[in-house]
């Protein structure tokens, strides 16, 4: 059978080998077709492994390959995709043909930066697709030596300290899956993690493991308090790296949360589902606040994002099918939404030349393409009904109403307490919308001649990005379908694996219903 994964998650970095020897005439344009080529076959190959192969049915690992490495410790080449990675996977190819699309203004050092923007999905497309935690590794640490130039090199005035900040949280916290890695290893003798993925392990060693996991992703979600590299970072970065932040790199967090938290691990999972709904509470509420109070358009949406990523927190920890599977359309419908307003803030900036909130106003009449296009991605952002982020927020909120594992006083609460996210939102972005486009045009800083509005690359990017949004919101089984197998078996699962004292461990006894958890056939299913 022809290789599929192991040619998706390779391609961009071979292929990336051949632009030393482009030409750089015409600002590279030769550059920028190859790579958006290259990136574009990439996300072929993506679509037709999903369309030819991919049952989403089944609930376990697919197109399975597994090649010896290095037998001395059993590491292995070993890659597959379920529920979990493929509906990322995707995004991932979509989001980064894109943000090379987006990319074509670059002039400086063209041949780099492209490389790097190769270099950088074959990272992030190998995080998803290995299943070994050593090669997960490696992927995890790849991905992040482009972000880090990128930024570095092509950043703001502040971006040597915002990637400098960036690696240092990044690289540091992502030696406790090496060490996790390690663990597991000594424990079962293996680093694949469909094999560890079926161990039971001591529950002590749970609750190390995961909270060594969880430091790692968290950081990477982010959730607080390990986020404030963040709004650095995006406050520094180009567009097209924005893009790739908010869209992609952000959702690996959540991804290998899932992944390995809550599937090696059911009875920390268990013990730790109140404090993820706890810091998600946190996140959308002290990051709504923030966001409010951001004068710089660029750590207003940063703040948003993560925001919105506490949603994914909770979603995790209602231990339901409806709250998993919301927790996977959060993810994707803000990578989707994400890229697009921060696209958006990038197209903006070129033409103002001023990020500062209180230095824009009255630019819709000069620009109505513009403003056309971020309101809709606005209302996408804060929610509205009918679009993608609507879908996913309702499915977190069922899911932790309906939970069984909880008891009603403490539901309540949490359904509340995010409520007041879901209201500060539409607060923070109608009132950006007002700032940059209405009222009167501030001649002192901006120039009315720079305001020309969308050029026809922009306005494809920002349609290809909005057709997903409504596809979701209006039918969300377009994506709901590729993972619910794989989510609603891991949550059954892991309630099946639960030690029968689990429950007397937990110092939360006013949170966990005391009927929790059910027998695997009690389980409710989702509609």
């Amino acid at each position: 059978m022809f290789p599929w994964l192991s040619v998706i998650v390779l391609l961009p970095l071979v292929a990336s080998v051949v632009i030393p020897f482009l030409s750089e005439k015409d600002g590279g344009k030769q550059i920028k077709w190859f790579t958006l080529v290259v990136s574009l076959v990439d996300f072929l190959l993506m679509v037709a492994a999903f369309y030819l192969y991919y049952d989403p049915t089944n609930p376990g690992m697919q197109l399975v390959e597994r090649y010896v490495w290095i037998p001395q410790i059993g590491l292995e080449w070993s890659v597959g995709v379920d529920g979990l990675a493929m509906p990322l996977l995707l995004l991932t190819g979509f989001i980064t043909t894109l943000a090379v699309l987006a990319s074509w203004p670059v002039t400086l050092r063209p041949k780099f930066f492209f490389f790097l923007m190769l270099a950088m999905l074959t990272g992030m497309a190998g995080v998803f697709l290995v299943q070994d935690m050593i090669l997960f590794f490696l992927f995890w640490e790849l991905e992040l030596i482009p972000v880090y130039l990128l930024l570095a090199i092509w950043g703001g005035y502040g971006r040597l300290y915002a990637a400098t900040k960036f690696i240092l949280y990044t690289a540091l916290s992502s030696l406790f899956i090496l060490a996790v890695a390690l663990a597991l290893y000594f424990q079962a003798g293996t680093f694949n993690m469909v094999e560890l993925s079926n161990q039971v392990y001591p529950f002590e060693l749970q609750i190390l493991c995961f909270i060594g996991l969880f430091i790692a992703y968290a950081v990477k979600l982010p959730v607080f308090p390990f986020h404030t590299w963040l709004p650095d970072a995006h406050g520094e970065a180009t567009a097209p790296v924005h893009m790739l932040l908010a869209g992609i790199l952000l959702k690996m967090g959540g991804y290998a949360l899932i992944r390995m938290n809550v599937g090696f691990f059911p009875d920390a999972t268990q013990y730790f589902a109140p404090v993820l709904i706890g810091l998600g509470i946190i996140n959308i509420i002290y990051a709504a606040l923030t966001s409010f109070a951001q004068g710089n358009l660029k750590r207003k949406i940063a703040y948003s994002s993560i925001s919105h990523m506490g949603f994914v927190l909770i979603g995790i920890g209602s231990l339901t099918e409806i709250g998993m599977s919301g927790a996977m359309l959060q993810m994707v419908s803000h990578g989707l939404i994400g890229a697009s307003l921060f696209f958006l803030v990038g197209a903006t900036y070129d033409r103002t030349h001023t990020l500062i909130l209180k230095r824009m106003g009255g630019i819709a009449q000069k620009m109505p393409r513009i403003f056309a296009m971020f309101t809709a991605c606005s209302f996408a952002s804060l929610a509205l009904p009918g679009m993608s982020g609507f879908v996913a927020e309702l499915m977190i909120f069922v899911g932790m109403a309906t939970s069984d594992a909880y008891s009603t006083e403490f539901k309540t609460v949490v359904v509340l307490l995010a409520a007041i996210g879901v209201i500060l939102t539409p607060i923070y972005l109608l009132s950006m919308l007002r700032e940059i486009f209405y009222t009167k045009i501030n001649h002192e800083f901006i120039h009315e001649e720079d305001l020309i509005d969308a050029e026809p690359r922009e306005v494809f990017v920002i349609a290809a990005l909005l057709v997903p949004i409504f596809g979701i919101g209006l039918y969300p089984k377009l994506t709901t379908d590729l993972y619910d197998a794989t989510t609603t078996a891991l949550v059954q699962t892991n309630r099946a694996r639960l030690e029968p004292n689990a429950q007397q461990t937990t110092p939360w006894r006013l949170v966990y219903s005391p009927n929790y958890p059910n027998k695997p056939e009690q389980v409710s299913q989702k509609p």
